[in-house]
């Protein structure tokens, strides 16, 4: 397939690794990216706009269009693949010359957050939507949708791998990810019970008045590799869900183990299914079993090394990269 790939291609972003993942799958692939639409530049004209309208500028998405328009005249694509491309004219993407349209979204699209009016109207147009949420797929075919796929999310082997530590300095416990209410008085009890043996980063946490002085390691977002050299910095590595996606998993279920880190999550069916409880992952169900996980693995060091070692294999041998991904949508396609 001739492959128009519509998506954010900053490196580490899920897009950028699934058109990869299209590429080694053997098919022709041209990108355009979304980023300057999805991620304007701060205090940019189109991020200060963003920010007293609360829509994206109209100027930008239309300098976008031009250019998957060009993109399309030149390529011929078979397939335009939209990944979240929510914000953008739906109908100039329906319309844009190709056999056949389809939409991906890596987060909950019954969540507002994550779809938009416009492209909430045209979403019967597009051939397929792919979902990474179980619970998604009744509620598209619901409102309308003429195909619905659903797919895991996945690894890019490129970015997420075992890598040696940068630096002596190991943390018992730490987390990747962004600030939100579901998450933070958790983090911040086991900053406060941890001080330095917990690393914290991702966006926002920096920001965290109660973190301030507790002797947590906390910096800014990491991606790609870093992702992974962040990761071997530490014992028991946690993979907390977004409740307000309704996750069951989510990309960390996937990138923690294929770093080589010991995966300590949320108990969910999903996660169940895709790791063993005790012998590839430690799961928890609340902040007490949490707790007592940290204590085993503070006290049994090589017993997390053999559990992370377990998952890692697991994973790895389990055909979650993105270029499988890709291969379960196209079959989806035939």
């Amino acid at each position: 397939m001739k492959v128009l790939f519509v998506g954010d291609d900053w490196v580490g972003s899920n897009a950028r690794s699934l058109a990869d993942g299209f590429r080694q799958a053997g098919h022709e692939v041209v990108v355009i990216d979304t980023t300057s639409v999805t991620l304007p530049a701060r205090l940019s004209p189109p991020w200060v706009y963003s920010k007293f309208a609360h829509r994206r500028a109209p100027w930008n998405i239309e300098q976008l269009h031009r250019e998957i328009d060009r993109a399309a005249a030149a390529f011929a694509p078979d397939l335009l693949f939209g990944f979240k491309t929510v914000h953008l004219d739906q109908q100039r993407l329906l319309a844009t010359p190709a056999g056949l349209h389809v939409h991906y979204s890596p987060d909950d699209v019954s969540n507002p957050y994550n779809t938009s009016p416009e492209y909430l109207a045209a979403e019967s147009g597009w051939d397929l939507i792919v979902t990474t949420k179980w619970h998604n797929v009744p509620e598209l075919t619901a409102r309308g949708a003429r195909d619905v796929k659903f797919v895991r999310s996945a690894y890019d082997p490129a970015l997420h791998h075992r890598t040696a530590r940068r630096g002596a300095r190991r943390y018992l416990l730490g987390f990747v990810g962004a600030v939100r209410p579901d998450r933070r008085d958790l983090l911040v009890s086991l900053a406060r019970e941890h001080r330095g043996d917990m690393l914290l980063r991702g966006p926002g946490w920096r920001r965290v008045r109660e973190l301030w002085g507790t002797g947590a390691e906390v910096g800014g977002p990491v991606y790609g590799e870093h992702f992974s050299a962040a990761v071997a910095a530490v014992t028991a590595n946690l993979v907390l869900l977004n409740s307000e996606n309704r996750d069951t998993h989510t990309c960390r279920t996937f990138e923690v183990p294929a770093a080589g880190g010991l995966f300590v999550g949320e108990r969910t069916d999903e996660h169940a299914e895709l790791l063993s409880d005790e012998s590839e992952c430690f799961l928890f169900s609340g902040p007490a079993e949490l707790r007592e996980v940290l204590a085993r693995c503070a006290r049994y060091p090589e017993q997390a090394a053999k559990v992370a070692e377990a998952g890692y294999h697991r994973i790895v041998t389990g055909e979650h990269r993105y270029v499988d991904r890709a291969r379960e949508i196209v079959g989806a396609l035939t």
